[in-house]
């Protein structure tokens, strides 16, 4: 009878066992019903989500605090996550360390058991899970923004760079392989392999990302580091493929696995060439021309991005190189590149990708050490390993000619470590490869590195002094019968059409030449690598149809002006906050004695401002402040309607100093030409003896009479005196100006004690224009008159 009723509960599907209803059950609380809910039984940290939730405000909030702190030492901001959650064990109790007194013992070390109710055993998995998820798309979008091609483009110094800084150090950790072969104990032998792999890598997202923090990206340091680095990446990769074959390949019970591992790696290759990349093409070709990629195809690449992770993983490759693989497939750049950096880079790389770091920042624990032995070893290895990539990459640098500080900062750059670095020490403790100590030694090694590296590039290579010694190259000390070099910036059509008109008006003539440079800046967006593209040589540009118009503009002025104007165009592709480096590289390579860049601010044909960008005024700040030569921003409202006319009126505004002198002197360029009407209006104090110095006063003597004399024999030129009690009666002066002319000069840079402006500071809005400059391009003044705003040759760079 008990057989049959055992047999019954079997048929019914009931599990083993003679009790009905034997089932193993667990309460995981996902969702907290909030305070009002509550039965009182579990606080919502016992609550999966909103702990997670916690967990994810704490890292980031105290990361970024903890940035704030340290990147006024210049460290990175690599060197936080990994301090954050850095714990040390003392006496059985778990504590923060290295986050200062808010995770220190002093406030959340005094609450009981803090570690435990925050930070639970069983909550790992999770933050371990959007570790890797965020990681996982970091490299993905890091081989978006990688390029190939490039290492086709690069001269033979990043080449020789490049590749000796890998062979060198891969030959030296062969022969500390075989020479430590019998000296580790073979339980620590698979570590020290892998150590020695892990530190003759050179991943390029790491050293660009250091470049960046450095601000040193688009500097010929940074350009040459990055196309090294490139070339170092793909190649140290392929060496650590083979290498890792060719030891399955010495064990003779693992040839299946070869040949397996082989065949499946070959298939997820195959995947992505025939599969992934047909894919982004596809989507590239639905795309509109000048439009992003829709959100479903961006949801499509992603869900490729986790079927590729799926099968790297099953090819028993590291789950990293199935992304990055594929995102060196995806055609960088608009649209598709663009679209997924610009919809997946902040949350990627600002919370889940550092979370990695901070992860395993959590695992460190630097006071249970046990194997003071192998640690020892531990830290020689790194050492010697870190002095031989220094070595390989300082010494070709200084035979390719790199001035010593600057291969010395080549060499901790490309040198440096960070985020894929802890990745794969992380994998190796997840297989068990490494032991919680040496763990605890390598992250604290990335940790030295990282600062390290950095503080003393910072020291090494200051791009601000770049220009020191540099000649004068103005328009002053540039003679009537010269070549006059400008260098023009353009980010918009507009641009180019108002920077033509001042070219046209610059009076270009047999005896007197005018060399043009056109630099069009386009913002980098889907790529890592900056690229200054030359036009004569026949390089294209993937700037677009807006980029191609401003070149066909200054193309057809050139023909216009056949024998007289050259003009040389270039595009220009980087972040914006480096723009600045290509505007002043190119000006001082081109020896341009005067940069026109465009004002901030754009109006449209009723007069009304349509356009008010802070990160093109950020990047005229950052020129004034370094560049080679004088500078003008030209302030456009050519679209404001005003009556036409065949003379073109150019007003100076002359209050003495070397800008004002820079500016009169390019407008008695102008006014050679018969088209062009010249009046100059000096502002003179009630007090002839206030203002400026006595050296300022006969330089500024001697241009007026110049421009007096210039005047007497030319009808298109006129001069005259205006005494001004102060900085009020100046203001009904200019703002009588604005009708009269189509264009008015300024100089920036007056003395502060200057009767003349008396006042006029405390309602500077914007100080790159200086007091009058300002007034002139106030957003709500309508008129149709454009300004050029002129800053003389920094001092410092003379």
């Amino acid at each position: 009878m008990a057989d049959t009723v055992a047999s019954e509960s079997n048929t019914k599907g009931d599990l083993p066992g003679s009790v009905a209803g034997d089932f193993c059950t667990v309460d995981i609380g996902l969702h907290s019903p909030g305070v009002w809910g509550s039965d009182g039984e579990r606080t919502f940290l016992q609550y999966t989500l909103p702990r997670l939730q916690l967990q994810l405000a704490v890292i980031f909030i105290l990361t970024q605090s903890l940035h704030l702190l340290l990147r006024r030492f210049h460290l990175p901001r690599l060197v936080s996550e990994i301090l954050m959650l850095v714990h040390i064990k003392l006496t059985g109790v778990f504590y923060f360390n290295q986050a200062g007194i808010i995770l220190g013992p002093t406030i959340l070390g005094q609450l009981p058991n803090i570690q435990s109710a925050l930070f639970p055993l069983e909550g790992d998995v999770y933050l371990d899970l959007l570790s890797k998820i965020g990681y996982i798309f970091f490299i993905f979008l890091s081989g978006v923004k990688m390029d190939p091609r490039t290492v086709l483009r690069t001269g033979i110094e990043a080449w020789t760079i490049g590749v000796l800084a890998v062979t060198i150090p891969v030959s030296g950790g062969l022969v500390l392989t075989i020479v430590n072969q019998n000296r580790i104990h073979r339980y620590r032998w698979p570590a020290y392999k892998n150590i020695i792999g892990i530190q003759n890598l050179f991943p390029f997202p790491v050293i660009a990302s250091m470049l960046v923090d450095l601000k040193i990206m688009n500097s010929e340091l940074g350009r040459l580091a990055l196309a090294a680095a490139l070339i170092s990446d793909l190649t140290s990769n392929l060496t650590a493929t083979i290498i890792s074959y060719g030891r399955l390949g010495q064990m003779g019970y693992a040839s299946a696995i070869m040949v397996h591992s082989s065949v499946l790696t070959l298939g997820l290759i195959l995947f992505i060439l025939f599969v992934g990349r047909p894919l982004c093409l596809w989507i590239i070709q639905k795309t509109p021309e000048g439009k992003p990629v829709c959100r479903f195809h961006i949801i499509l690449t992603s869900l490729l991005v986790l079927v590729v992770v799926l099968l790297t993983d099953n090819a028993g490759l590291n789950y990293m190189y199935g992304p990055f693989l594929l995102g060196l497939a995806v055609p960088d750049g608009p649209p598709l590149g663009a679209t997924l950096v610009d919809r997946l880079e902040t949350l990627i790389s600002g919370l889940l990708a550092p979370l990695l770091v901070t992860y395993c920042g959590m695992k460190v624990n630097l006071v249970e050490l046990y194997d003071l032995k192998f640690i020892g070893t531990v830290w020689l290895v790194l050492g010697i390993c870190l002095l031989t990539k220094l070595a390989a990459i300082f010494i070709p640098a200084l035979i390719c000619r790199v001035p010593v500080k600057d291969a010395a900062a080549l060499a901790f750059v490309m040198s440096g470590q960070g985020v894929v670095q802890m990745s794969f020490y992380y994998y190796n403790a997840v297989n068990q490869t490494f032991d919680g100590e040496t763990f605890s030694m390598l992250t604290t090694s990335v940790l030295i590195q990282a600062a390290a590296a950095n503080i003393i590039v910072k020291s090494l290579y200051d791009y601000s002094r770049m220009y020191t010694g540099y000649q004068k190259r103005d328009i002053q000390h540039t003679t009537a019968n010269s070549e006059l070099r400008v260098l023009t910036c353009a980010h918009r059509v507009d641009d180019v059409l108002a920077a033509r008109k001042v070219l046209e008006a610059s009076f270009p003539r047999k005896e007197s030449p005018l060399a043009v440079y056109a630099l069009h800046l386009v913002e980098l967006v889907g790529r890592a690598h900056p690229q200054l593209i030359d036009h004569q040589l026949g390089q294209k540009s993937s700037g677009g149809t807006r980029t191609q118009k401003m070149i066909e503009i200054l193309s057809f002025f050139e023909q216009q002006y056949q024998g007289v104007v050259t003009v040389q165009q270039f595009t220009a592709m980087s972040l914006t906050k480096f723009m600045h480096h290509d505007i002043c590289t190119v000006a001082f390579n081109k020896l341009a004695s005067l940069i026109i860049l465009p004002f901030h601010r754009k109006w449209n044909h009723q007069g009304k401002m349509i356009l008010d960008s802070s990160s093109l005024r950020s990047i005229n700040c950052d020129v004034l402040d370094l560049a080679p030569c004088s500078v003008g921003i030209l302030v456009d409202r050519h679209k404001v309607r005003r009556n036409p006319s065949q003379t073109y009126n150019v007003g100076v505004a002359f209050f003495g100093g070397t800008d004002d002198r820079e500016a009169l002197a390019y407008a008695r360029r102008m006014a050679q030409s018969a088209d062009v009407h010249l009046t100059v209006v000096r502002f003179v104090p009630w007090d002839i003896y206030a203002g400026d110095s006595q050296w300022d006063a006969v330089l500024d003597a001697e241009i007026l009479k110049d421009t007096r004399m210039q005047g007497a024999h030319q009808d298109n030129i006129v001069y005259k005196e205006e005494r001004v009690k102060d900085g009020a009666e100046t203001a009904l002066m200019i703002h009588a100006m604005e009708e009269a002319f189509d264009l008015i000069m300024v100089g920036r840079r007056h003395k502060e004690d200057t009767p003349q402006l008396l006042g006029l500071s405390e309602w500077n809005d914007l100080p790159e224009l200086g007091p009058v400059g300002d007034m002139l391009a106030a957003a709500d003044l309508n008129t149709p008159v454009s300004v050029l705003v002129v800053q003389h040759q920094n001092a410092k760079a003379i």
